[in-house]
């Protein structure tokens, strides 16, 4: 009877025992996932080293130099950069159906065909819904995709329908506008004024009196040919955006002059807290303006791809060959990397996309510089050469992988 109880007691203490292993080991088990010893690029909090990341429901709970806490994934991340996703603040996503048409048409793209393998995890829809139609972009585009989509909504009430449309001073209700923006604080980013080729300045007063209403940026998008590209940044306030940066076109005076010097109104602009988007695009990129303007120091505060149906295939080809090509003309990844994720999130009011600090959403982009010989278009048809080119490896969405090149977060099995 003795021996019984004795055995009885024993395996109590062991039962006890594996109870507190068994709560230890779940306790230990901190993190969903843990991305170790990538070098980490953050340029909110000027983090440039060799760190790990941790992530809990879609959050990013930790970075430092080592993270030793357990975890149910882990991603080895050597001889990779880690930043925040890239923000792409142009493009047009409002696809459907119609033909010959951005707003609801086939000229726009479906944005997760794009994003995820060129590291962005944010865009900025630039205008292609109005206040009439960003109903049906929200339901139709918005609420089905994994990228996170914001919006500069057109003054024009129908979007970017075509150019008869989009000349209808008498669609562009700034009231009607401000009411949208007013319901959809969180996704509609700004107002966007374009493709006017009249002579009043309604449109860009309306605009920009919605864009005051709401406390959002103007984003202004330059194809005004009979409004003087210096008239236009004089009116722009501290915070308001212009694209096409580097546009060479008959539309628009460039910023770069004959004598090969940027404007001093440009470099004034700059200096009253205007914003320049790159605004890439089919046709809105020109080596003879980005050359010479980055060896005076003047680059773009954001790299707007301008993302569209033609772009894509063209000199553009998607954001990680524009970050790429602004290397290939002098910049740092540093450079690159916070015009990318930090100058794009302060421009559209959304600073918790831009950064990696604790509790922001898990937004994560992991790439490589390959090293080689590579060639840059722009959109005259002219190239640079340059030897170090961006590749992305691995794309987080809030917490989620949704682009693994070489399946760095799947399961390793061995033949």
């Amino acid at each position: 009877m003795k021996m019984i109880r004795s055995k009885v007691h024993a395996m109590g203490r062991i039962s006890i025992w594996l109870v507190l292993l068994l709560a230890q080991s779940a306790f230990a088990q901190t993190y969903e996932l843990v991305i170790k010893g990538a070098q980490v690029i953050d340029p909110a909090n000027s983090r440039h080293g060799k760190m790990d990341v941790a992530v809990n429901q879609g959050k990013i709970v930790k970075v430092a130099p080592a993270i030793s806490e357990a975890a149910a994934q882990v991603i080895d991340a050597a001889g990779l950069y880690l930043s925040p996703g890239f923000i792409d603040p142009h493009t047009h996503v409002f696809v459907g159906t119609e033909a010959g048409q951005f707003a609801n048409g086939v000229n726009s793209v479906s944005p997760d065909d794009f994003t995820f393998r060129a590291g962005v995890t944010t865009v900025v829809d630039a205008g292609t819904s109005g206040w009439r139609s960003f109903p049906t972009f929200k339901k139709q585009v918005i609420d089905q995709s994994k990228t996170r989509i914001l919006a500069f909504l057109n003054i024009s009430g129908g979007g970017m329908t075509g150019a008869a449309h989009e000349q209808d001073l008498s669609d562009m209700n700034a009231d009607s506008a401000v009411a949208l923006m007013r319901q959809y604080p969180d996704i509609i980013a700004g107002v966007k004024i374009g493709h006017y080729n009249g002579k009043e300045w309604t449109p860009f007063d309306n605009a920009m009196y919605a864009a005051r209403q709401a406390g959002k940026p103007l984003f202004v998008e330059c194809h005004l040919p009979e409004y003087t590209l210096e008239d236009q940044l004089a009116r722009m306030r501290p915070g308001d955006i212009i694209t096409h940066t580097f546009e060479h076109i008959k539309e628009r005076m460039p910023v770069v002059g004959e004598d090969g010097q940027v404007h001093p109104f440009v470099l004034e602009a700059r200096k009253r807290g205007i914003l320049f988007d790159l605004g890439h695009g089919g046709a809105g990129f020109w080596f003879d303006q980005a050359v010479p303007a980055i060896k005076q120091g003047f680059y773009p505060n954001s790299f707007g791809t301008d993302l569209h149906r033609f772009s894509m295939n063209s000199a553009m080809k998607d954001m990680a060959n524009v970050m790429s090509k602004f290397m290939a003309m002098g910049l740092s990844i540093e450079q690159v990397v916070e015009i990318a994720t930090w100058n794009a999130a302060k421009a559209i009011l959304h600073p918790e996309l831009g950064s990696l600090n604790q509790g922001n959403p898990a937004d994560i982009v992991l790439f490589r510089l390959r090293e080689g010989d590579f060639g840059f278009m722009d959109s005259a048809g002219t190239s640079i050469r340059g030897n170090r080119k961006l590749e992305v490896e691995l794309t987080i969405r809030q917490g989620k992988v949704v682009w693994d090149l070489n399946g760095l977060a799947a399961k390793k099995k061995g033949f």
